[in-house]
């Protein structure tokens, strides 16, 4: 929503991963509402990322952006709620490239828990970062 916790942390995972992988893929996060725009990610997002080696401290929330619908090839929502509203501004001909992060279920929003919460998004995080670059990387 903000793009202070789980998207910016999907952002990192999935950029690491990708690089460690010899990808050449662009990724960015983005939140569907305006409240963090040009803030840094959550410090507790920051603080467990980096204990696994990931930088979210050079990343900037900024909201959706009409024009994030025909660039990107993919775009991947949090949770339902987030589906939702990408779905509501995005043009009809544009929602197959919108899903779920986990595919059939919401990642959980960290924000009003406790450390155990922010270490739960990096386990489903790097998990599905793994399955998704390898299903990137298969040739046609």
């Amino acid at each position: 929503m903000g793009n202070i916790c789980r998207s910016p942390t999907a952002e990192a995972v999935l950029r690491a991963k990708a690089k460690q992988a010899g990808l050449a893929i662009e990724f960015d996060s983005a939140g569907t509402e305006n409240y963090h725009i040009g803030e840094a990610p959550d410090h507790r997002s920051i603080r467990h990322a980096k204990e696994r080696g990931y930088d979210l401290s050079t990343l900037r929330a900024r909201q959706v952006h009409a024009d994030d619908f025909h660039s990107f090839d993919l775009i991947l929502a949090a949770d339902e709620l987030n589906l939702r509203e990408l779905r509501r501004r995005c043009p009809a001909e544009q929602h197959g490239r919108l899903q779920l992060f986990l595919g059939d279920v919401a990642l959980p929003d960290p924000y009003y828990g406790e450390s155990d919460d922010f270490e739960k998004v990096l386990d489903l995080v790097e998990k599905r970062a793994v399955l998704l670059l390898s299903q990137w990387s298969r040739p046609n």
